[in-house]
């Protein structure tokens, strides 16, 4: 796993080699074993390498093919490569090194742009070609790796993160007021925007080309919805059959990623998803597997080490946990924050950074369960589409003038366990409102757009996220054949998944020099799980129902009944109390007023809101503060 940045310039200027040096300097985490540059005007590459496939120095990037004609850097693994090199081989390519990324280099030179439907793995690419004098850059199918991109008139740079971007002084650091909406609404900012007006993120499944008459992106990859035979199917008794295929691609992924010459292990979080994963590793490993848990003390209903350890004796692995309390969150806060170029108030990210940090100091590479949520209907979020039809059938006077208004009465808190269910009643309500688009966007929302509009002082003129998410219904909702699930389950994928998910663990693990690999999200099992019914997914009020059915002899009886936990921090306690001082610092009524963007007696009033327990506003109020260091160290 590494890091990797460029640029093109057509203009005529010397590339500077002082620049490319601060730029992967600027993640030089994500490569700590070597860096390597390739200047030739108009193009200058930049690498930063985590040696996990041949560890030689025949694994130095950038990399050309024999005549110098192609220069490659690559960030990822290709996990069918061997196979790839063996073909390679017989066409008559030479080899200098035994890694992954020197089979993308000749794999152009047979096919051109076609080879990236050939990948199995995680990547971010940037390949120049000498004799075309164009730049090409791609990224993994459901966009595990990180790409963006700034093209400034003649001049293109590229890198694996904002803040190598931003070492160019020349780049406009100007928020795009549409990114910033989008953060409010989501806790993340989702491709192509980024907060920088200029900066944009390559998607997922797609390509670019530079050269000198500008820049085009196009896709190569997206999910093909209900196309497999089996996914007709209507007789549940049939699904032996799903299952078994189910069981073989997963674990045939998981076989795919065991593949490493540096020590291994996987994130145990106590949940059905890394649970399955780990069982899968330890039926495929010759020695114990290495397993890593994080809980927090004396909040249980954010701990989950119990089920960890359940999993971790079931399967014999050898197992560590940690435990976290607000003081390890201030220690560990500014040093999250700082790697962070642009706003993201996911909260677990700060627990996902010292899991990563503490299993590094075991492994260099570890395999999570992220992506299982997305695919198979595991959030509760996907219950409230499941019964809105019933729910909507109540009238509308009672709906809106009855039971609407008395629901939001309600007091709601994440800490408390009967205010918890108030917080979900009232989440589940307003997703069972409205046409399918609105339903959609109104289980995903932080800030309703009503309150986007009063606390921004330059509001968009528009509620953004809601006409993506119309037009996108509108787009594709025959993908499916009208199974509202599998539609919701593909948006999430193409949005929440990479926006959010692979952004949080990319970023945390990558800061500590650990690699993170994902068997759920590999694009045969992807491929597969669309093409299956969304009630083999979601039946009743069960999630994860074929994937529950076709592990549940390698779980412990006591997940397969469990609860519903995330992994974020219990951020809403916290800042009652030891974490208040965070709102005072970012928060106060000199510091909104001298900054100009929002309006302090809405976030004031956001403030008692919670601080009274009339509501649980620490999203919002985490949401705000995020911002305010995120604005603080790069404005």
């Amino acid at each position: 796993m590494c890091g990797i940045c460029g640029i093109l310039d057509f203009s005529g200027k010397a590339i500077s080699e002082e620049l490319l040096k601060r730029m992967t300097d600027s993640f030089s985490y994500r490569g700590p074993d070597d860096e390597g540059f390739f200047l030739s005007p108009p193009i200058g590459l930049g690498h930063r390498r985590l040696s996990i496939i041949d560890l030689s120095q025949a694994g130095r990037q950038p990399m050309c093919n024999e005549e110098g004609s192609l220069w490659l850097v690559f960030n990822g693994e290709i996990y069918d490569f061997n196979a790839h090199r063996e073909y390679l081989l017989s066409k008559g390519h030479i080899f200098k090194s035994h890694t992954d990324s020197e089979t993308i280099i000749h794999l152009y030179e047979e096919e051109g742009i076609d080879f990236l439907n050939r990948l199995n793995g995680m990547f971010a690419l940037a390949l120049w070609d000498v004799k075309k004098q164009t730049l090409l850059l791609a990224r993994d199918r459901l966009g595990i790796k990180p790409l963006c991109y700034c093209l400034c008139g003649k001049r293109f740079i590229f890198g694996s993160e904002i803040k190598a971007i931003l070492c160019d002084d020349n780049i406009p650091r100007e928020i795009d007021r549409e990114a910033l909406d989008l953060y409010m609404t989501l806790n993340h900012i989702p491709q192509p925007y980024t907060i920088f007006k200029d900066i944009r993120k390559l998607a997922p499944g797609h390509y670019l080309i530079a050269g000198k008459e500008g820049i085009s992106v196009k896709p190569y990859w997206d999910i093909a919805g209900r196309q497999t035979p089996s996914g007709d199917k209507k007789d549940d008794n049939e699904t032996a059959e799903y299952k078994d295929r189910l069981f073989h691609l997963l674990e045939s992924s998981v076989k795919r990623m065991l593949i490493a010459d540096v020590p291994l292990g996987a994130f145990l979080s106590g949940g059905i998803d890394s649970s399955i994963i780990v069982a899968l590793m330890a039926r495929n490993s010759s020695r114990p597997v290495k397993t890593f848990s994080i809980g927090y003390h004396d909040i249980p209903s954010f701990d989950e080490t119990g089920y960890a350890r359940e999993v971790a004796r079931l399967n014999n692995t050898e197992h560590s946990e940690f435990k976290l309390g607000y003081k390890d969150i201030l220690e560990t806060f500014p040093r999250v924050l700082e790697i962070l170029d642009e706003p993201f108030a996911d909260s677990s990210v700060i627990p996902t950074f010292i899991v990563s940090r503490n299993t590094r100091d075991h492994v260099t590479v570890a395999l999570s369960g992220d992506g299982g949520d997305e695919l198979f209907a595991g959030y509760r979020m996907y219950q409230a589409e499941k019964y809105a039809r019933l729910y909507n059938l109540i009238p509308g006077f009672l709906r809106d003038k009855a039971i609407s208004p008395f629901i939001n009465s309600l007091p709601d808190a994440r800490d408390k366990p009967w205010l918890e269910k108030a917080r979900r009643i009232k989440k589940l309500i307003r997703g069972m409102n409205g046409p399918f688009a609105e339903r959609f966007y109104n289980m995903r929302e932080v800030f309703p757009f009503s309150l986007r509009q009063e606390i921004l002082k330059e509001p968009a003129d528009r509620n953004i996220y809601l006409d993506y998410c119309r037009e996108t219904v509108e787009k594709e909702r025959d993908r499916f054949n009208g199974d509202d699930i599998n539609l919701m389950l593909y948006m999430d994928v193409k949005g929440l998944l990479n926006g959010d998910m692979l952004t949080k663990v990319d970023r945390m693990s990558m800061a500590n020099s650990l690699e993170v690999r994902v068997p759920f999200l590999d694009h045969t099992v992807v491929e597969y799980i669309f093409g299956l019914r969304g009630d083999l997914k979601l039946k009743g009020r069960t999630g994860k129902r074929i994937l529950l059915d076709t592990f549940k002899d390698l779980l412990p009886p006591s997940l397969l009944s469990r609860p519903k936990y995330g992994f974020e921090m219990p951020i809403g306690v916290w800042l009652r109390k030891d974490l208040r001082f965070l709102i005072d610092e970012y928060l106060g009524k000199g510091r909104i007023e001298k900054q100009g963007i929002f309006n302090y007696p809405v976030i004031e009033r956001i403030i008692q809101t919670h601080m009274t327990f009339r509501r649980d506003t620490s999203w919002q109020l985490w949401n705000l503060i995020v911002f305010q260091h995120w604005h603080g160290r790069y404005m």
